[in-house]
């Protein structure tokens, strides 16, 4: 990339950043209330995401080959334990993909 070009990089991605970040801001000033339907998708798209990530991770797992989806299921039921004991969704995360590599690299 020649210098304008990485100039020109530059300026976007800090438009864009400048953009998502001070967009709410100015959609949702302080004095008024937040909408009905932002507030609903303040609730529901947590779990949707995290939904979408459980799927997305064990899209490719084969219960049939290999070593059965041990470490997966393993580590699935490390997070739901974690999550029903302190009820934080990044420690539940963190735990869950700490215990997976772990068994990964030593155990499996």
């Amino acid at each position: 990339m020649t210098v304008a070009q990485q100039v020109i990089t530059v300026a976007v991605v800090v438009l864009a950043t400048m953009l998502t970040r001070f967009l709410p801001f100015l959609v949702f000033p302080a004095g008024r209330p937040t909408p009905k339907y932002i507030q609903y998708l303040g609730k529901v798209l947590p779990s949707a995401v995290f939904g979408l990530l459980i799927i997305y991770c064990l899209k490719d797992v084969s219960i049939f080959t290999g070593n059965r989806a041990l470490p997966e299921l393993i580590s699935i039921a490390l997070v739901i334990i974690l999550h029903l004991w302190k009820r934080q969704m990044l420690l539940s995360i963190a735990g869950g993909t700490v215990c997976y590599m772990l068994l990964v690299q030593f155990v499996f």
